[in-house]
């Protein structure tokens, strides 16, 4: 039989192509960024007026703080996370149209204090660099307690609003007790909303119930926003920003220490 060139050509094509189809070898070297590498005078072009901007808009005033916000050293009270969370409670009510009872954040979030003085924007940004979002979710007031107790056994209670916890008894036989603010009780079967943060709903930072949240509600607006909303209103409105009362955790010593020891039995 006569050969046919067309398939004898299709068949060494077809063999030749696992070679083809190798990749290029590739060469990687490490090139560590010090000052002696030169700047690039095209990217400086276009960097400089946008850093410029961001600069002047960092050092814009919002408001005054004569106490400053501080989150609290060992044992005692994360009052800069109050303040946060109360901002959450309030902004997120007018954006569900409903009573939002119970707001909580975490305290690993919030990575600068508010030194007392005049706040500016770049105070809030040092404050709150990430970009999460206020979620609203439904929660029932058993889970409500469940939440502060993931977040007390966490962290010695995670910055909430709206809610008042104290632990009794000894560390291996302790009691935890959760009301509302107003010292009510709360129904663990009663459906309540609850502001948080997308990071936290998703199973940040060790409070899975939050995860259980049913019709969670997107707000679109970060937590960041939020703070530099409220300063500027408040100081629009000539007014100061001053710290939340304390008296949201009601823990002793001997807790905390069982807490930091994780030996704490609720």
């Amino acid at each position: 039989m006569k050969p046919d060139p067309g398939r004898a050509l299709l068949i060494l094509s077809l063999l030749s192509l696992p070679l083809a189809a190798q990749p290029p070898s590739v060469k990687t070297e490490v090139i560590p960024i010090t000052e002696a590498i030169p700047e690039d005078a095209d990217i400086q072009k276009v960097i400089a007026p946008l850093a410029a901007e961001i600069k002047a808009s960092f050092g814009l005033p919002l408001v005054e703080a004569p106490q400053g916000l501080f989150r609290g050293r060992r044992g005692e009270e994360n009052l800069l996370g109050y303040w946060v969370s109360d901002v959450m409670r309030r902004a997120a009510q007018p954006l569900v149209g409903a009573p939002v009872p119970f707001a909580i954040t975490n305290a690993g979030g919030l990575r600068a204090n508010l030194r007392p003085g005049q706040l500016k924007v770049g105070d809030i940004f040092e404050l709150m660099p990430f970009e999460n979002e206020m979620v609203v979710i439904e929660l029932t007031g058993a889970e409500v307690i469940q939440v502060v107790k993931e977040g007390l056994l966490r962290r010695g209670g995670e910055p909430c609003s709206g809610v008042k916890a104290k632990v009794e008894g000894p560390p291996e036989q302790a009691v935890l007790t959760v009301t509302w603010e107003d010292g009510r009780p709360i129904d663990p079967e009663a459906t309540v909303k609850v502001a948080t943060t997308d990071y936290l709903y998703g199973g940040g930072d060790s409070i899975p119930t939050l995860k259980k949240g049913r019709k969670p509600f997107t707000t679109g607006v970060t937590l960041r926003q939020m703070l530099l909303d409220e300063c500027t209103a408040l100081g629009k409105a000539k007014k100061e920003l001053v710290s939340p009362a304390p008296g949201r955790y009601g823990i002793p010593v001997p807790i905390q220490e069982a807490i930091r020891d994780k030996k704490l039995k609720l």
